[in-house]
């Protein structure tokens, strides 16, 4: 198959216009001006991208991911990519100790299946006082020997969890996950700099949700955000849907720490791409108004509504500002923090950029930076 397009961001480069060829799926040869064979699609005002890869999504499309159910992922997972994501995984809420290991079992066989690109464990090993859109009854501190038995139970396919390492045993805890090859999240925590500084040490790699669920940054106690900002071993995940992060700060993160570092993450839930109305996350009701969804009892927001595909052109628009000008930086990054940084952090070599020997997951995108057409590769 051949792609066309009037732009095509491919890693480091930029082709305008330029075609994607593959074959099976993969991409044999990326190039610049009009392909050596007939497109079988042309956008020529149209701009390639990688797809979308969305390292922490609870649901979207009036669908769940949050207990496992093979109907629900499939729906929500399919939502999302009629969106642009072609690579997702399932990200869990916090739960009980017999239902946390009840909806990994489910899960483990939607990674089994493709759907999933792997679990995602938020919580239930957080802070209470930033528990945001968790029930606060099944959070709870890190202990091995449930660990052990989620890692059995879940045969490799955890890729991510996220915990606050302030808690009793979180240490020990980032040591058994590290070593089970887990990726280890800092998020919903009231952790001092210097205690994020030690979970980095000991292998703690991403920021959950950057700011939001966390320990603010203040002049005498800079907390989680300054430890995570300043270390390049992280990277950091940004909700840029207007509603969680002030737009500047979303543009002063991305330039501080660079497009390399972060993720950009929807962490959709089930209203996602639904009218406003009343929703649940795991076992809380949800209300959504105005397209912003929050805990009913506390107000706390509980996720969000959004689609990488949105995160995608509003990023671009918030980096563009009053220049109007789509630079081809702008683009290699945004492609960065919604592919390819994701990509690295599942470990996952054959996503993430438009290039030879890597899956033709492709996203077209219009004028505006708006979906026009998503190819995923099977």
């Amino acid at each position: 198959m051949v792609i066309s397009a009037g732009t095509v961001v491919s890693g480091d480069t930029v082709f305008r216009p330029g075609w994607i060829a593959s074959v099976d799926g993969i991409i044999v040869e990326v190039g610049e001006g009009e392909p050596n064979e007939r497109a079988d699609h042309e956008f020529p005002s149209g701009t390639a991208v990688p797809g979308f890869v969305d390292m922490h999504v609870h649901g979207g499309g009036g669908a769940s991911y949050t207990d496992g159910d093979p109907d629900e992922v499939r729906r929500a997972s399919d939502f999302h990519r009629a969106n642009g994501t072609t690579t997702t995984v399932t990200s869990t809420v916090s739960a009980a100790p017999a239902d946390l290991l009840r909806i990994v079992e489910r899960l483990r066989t939607q990674v089994r299946a493709g759907i999933s690109a792997g679990i995602h464990l938020e919580g239930p090993w957080i802070s209470h006082d930033r528990c945001g859109a968790h029930d606060p009854a099944t959070l709870r501190s890190p202990a091995s020997d449930e660990i052990d038995r989620i890692l059995d139970v879940a045969e490799g396919t955890v890729a991510m969890v996220t915990l606050a390492p302030e808690l009793p045993g979180a240490m020990a805890a980032i040591d058994r996950f590290v070593a089970a090859g887990v990726t280890v999240a800092i998020g919903h925590t009231d952790a001092t700099y210097d205690q994020v500084r030690e979970a980095i040490g000991r292998g703690a790699r991403v920021a959950t949700h950057l700011f939001n669920a966390m320990a603010p940054l203040m002049h005498r106690e800079p907390g989680p955000p300054l430890a995570l900002m300043d270390d390049p071993r992280v990277v950091v995940e940004l909700i840029g849907d207007g509603t969680h992060l002030h737009p500047a700060l979303v543009r002063d993160v991305q330039r501080a720490v660079g497009f390399d570092r972060v993720a950009l993450v929807t962490d959709a839930m089930v209203a996602a791409g639904m009218p406003d109305g009343a929703y649940r996350l795991g076992s809380l009701g949800v209300t959504v108004s105005d397209g912003v969804a929050r805990i009913g009892e506390t107000g706390a927001i509980a996720g969000s509504t959004a689609t990488m595909g949105g995160l995608f052109a509003r990023t671009v628009a918030g980096l563009v500002g009053r220049s109007g000008e789509i630079t081809d930086e702008i683009l290699i990054g945004c492609a960065a923090m919604t592919s390819g940084n994701p990509a690295r952090i599942l470990g996952r070599a054959d996503i993430g950029a438009l290039i030879p020997g890597r899956r033709a997951d492709v996203v077209v995108l219009d004028s505006d930076c708006r979906i026009e057409k998503v190819f995923a590769a099977t």
